[in-house]
C-alpha cells in the first residue's frame, strides 16, 4: 500500500489564523442599522466600497482603480445574482482565485455550468442525507462526548466551530491526525485580502497535499468524495488537477467554515429567544424553517463580489465595465419590501427561505443542501441531549459580530449533565 502524503504545516507553525478574523471580517456587532440607513437613502445602489464603508482595510487584492458600487436592495439583489451574462464573477479572480485557485467561483458561462453540473451531482439531497448518518452524526457525538456529562459549555469554541471541518476531512477521507493542520491552512485562506503571505502559503501547502492525494486515490481509490471526484470523467478525459485541486481548497471552507458560523448564530437566536427555542422543543418540524430564519436574518456571509462584464445602470445609477459590484445580501435579507418586520427573529416566519444567504442563480451554493444538513443534525442533537439549555448567567452574553463574515465567539450555556455512553 501506497504511504499517505502528509500535510505541512506553516514554517511559522505558531501563526494563528483564527486571531485574524476580526481584522479580516470586522468587528462590528451589529451593521443593519447602518445598511437600512444606506439602503434607503440610496434606492437599493450605491457609488462606495463596502468594506471601508464599514471601517475595514480595503482588499489588497482588487484593482485599485476599479469602481466600486454596493448593492443593498431586495430587488437589485436579486437583478445582479439573476443575470450572470451582466454581473459575472470575475471579481473573484482576484481573491478567491489567488487562495483557491481555478475555482467554480470565479468561472463564468460556458466554463462555469460545465464543471458544476459534476461538482452539483455529488451534493444532491439524496447524497448528502446519507452523510448525515454516516458522517455527521458520528462527528457530532463524539464532540458532545468532550462535555455533555459537565452540565456546562462554549458551545462555539467546543462544538460549532469543529463540526463542519471534521465533517469535510472524513468526507475525503484524510488522515485524522492531519485535522488540526489542516483546520489551521483552511482558515488561513480566507485571510487573502488582509494576509497574502499567510493565504498563499497555506493554498501552496494544501495544493501540494491534494494533488498527491489524486495520485494516490488514481491508484487506490476508496469510497469517499475524493476519489469519486478523482475518477469522475468528461468525454473521457479526467477532470483537470488544478480544476479538482481548487474545488477541494474551497470545499473546506464553503462547506465548514460558513456552517460553523451559521450554526453559531442560529444557536446564539434561540438562546437569545428561549420562547422559540421552546416552540422547537414541543415541535421539531419548526427545525427547517428554524434554519431558514437564522441564515435570512444574520447569515454568515454579508456581502458577494460580482463584475461589471460591460457597461450596463442598476436602479437608476450608472455602472462602468470593469466594476466590482458588492452585493449585500445581508441588507436585501432585511429589506421590508420582501420581508415583513425585517429585524425580528421570527422561526415561523413563511417565506424566511427566499433568504440570499445561499446566493441565487447559477452560482447559488452548491453546498447548500450539505450546510443544511449539517445545522439541522446538530441542532437535534442538542435538543435531544442538553435538556434545560440556557444562557449561562455567570458568563458573558453572546455577541454576533462581522462586517463581511458574521460569527458569535462565544456561547456559554448550561444545561442538565448527561453521562457518556
Amino acid at each position: 500500500m501506497t504511504i499517505a502524503p502528509k500535510l505541512r504545516d506553516f514554517d511559522e507553525a505558531s501563526f494563528n489564523p483564527f486571531m485574524s478574523d476580526e481584522l479580516a471580517f470586522g468587528d462590528n456587532d451589529d451593521p443593519y442599522p447602518q445598511l437600512a440607513k444606506l439602503r434607503e437613502e440610496s434606492g437599493g445602489v450605491v457609488a462606495a466600497d463596502w468594506r471601508t464603508t464599514m471601517g475595514l482595510f480595503p482588499d489588497i487584492t482588487q484593482p485599485a482603480d476599479a469602481q466600486r458600487f454596493m448593492v443593498l436592495s431586495a430587488e437589485a439583489v436579486q437583478k445582479v445574482l439573476q443575470t450572470p451574462e451582466i454581473f459575472g464573477n470575475g471579481a473573484y479572480a482576484f481573491n478567491l482565485g489567488r487562495a483557491f485557485g481555478r475555482s467554480i467561483s470565479t468561472m463564468d458561462a460556458p466554463e462555469h455550468g460545465q464543471f458544476r453540473r459534476i461538482f452539483q451531482k455529488v451534493f444532491l439531497p439524496q447524497y448528502v442525507r446519507e452523510w448525515g448518518g454516516t458522517i455527521v452524526d458520528p462527528v457530532v457525538d463524539e464532540l458532545m462526548q468532550d462535555f455533555q456529562h459537565t452540565g456546562k459549555a462554549d458551545l462555539v469554541q467546543q462544538f460549532t466551530v469543529h463540526y463542519p471541518f471534521r465533517v469535510v476531512y472524513r468526507q475525503l477521507g484524510l488522515p485524522q491526525q492531519e485535522g488540526t493542520i489542516f483546520h489551521k491552512l483552511a482558515i488561513a485562506q480566507t485571510l487573502i485580502a488582509v494576509d497574502t503571505a499567510h493565504a498563499e502559503e497555506a493554498s501552496r501547502k494544501l495544493g501540494e497535499y491534494f494533488g498527491a492525494m489524486i495520485d494516490l486515490k488514481r491508484k487506490e481509490p476508496g469510497d469517499d468524495l475524493l476519489s469519486l471526484l478523482v475518477h469522475t470523467q468528461i468525454d473521457g478525459e479526467y477532470l483537470p488537477e488544478e480544476v479538482l485541486i481548487s474545488f477541494f481548497r474551497q470545499l473546506i471552507n464553503a462547506a465548514a467554515d460558513t456552517t460553523y458560523r451559521g450554526t453559531g448564530v442560529l444557536l446564539t437566536m434561540l438562546l437569545k429567544n428561549p420562547d422559540q427555542l421552546e416552540m422547537l422543543r414541543n415541535d421539531r418540524s419548526l427545525i427547517p424553517n428554524a434554519i431558514e430564519e437564522a441564515l435570512r436574518f444574520d447569515g454568515p456571509v454579508l456581502v458577494m463580489d460580482r463584475f461589471a462584464r460591460e457597461d450596463t445602470e442598476l436602479c437608476g445609477v450608472s455602472i462602468p465595465k470593469g466594476s466590482v459590484i458588492q452585493v449585500i445580501g445581508g441588507a436585501a435579507n432585511r429589506d421590508p419590501a420582501l420581508f415583513e418586520n425585517p429585524d425580528k427573529f421570527d422561526i415561523t416566519r413563511r417565506n424566511a427561505k427566499q433568504h440570499f444567504s445561499f446566493a441565487q442563480g447559477p452560482h447559488i451554493c452548491v453546498g447548500q443542501h450539505l450546510a443544511r444538513v449539517e445545522m439541522t443534525r446538530a441542532l437535534t442533537a442538542i435538543l435531544d441531549r442538553l435538556h434545560n439549555l440556557r444562557l449561562d448567567p455567570d458568563m458573558p452574553e453572546p455577541k454576533l459580530r462581522g462586517a463581511t463574515l458574521r460569527r458569535s465567539e462565544h456561547l456559554y450555556v448550561r444545561f442538565d449533565p448527561v453521562a457518556n455512553h
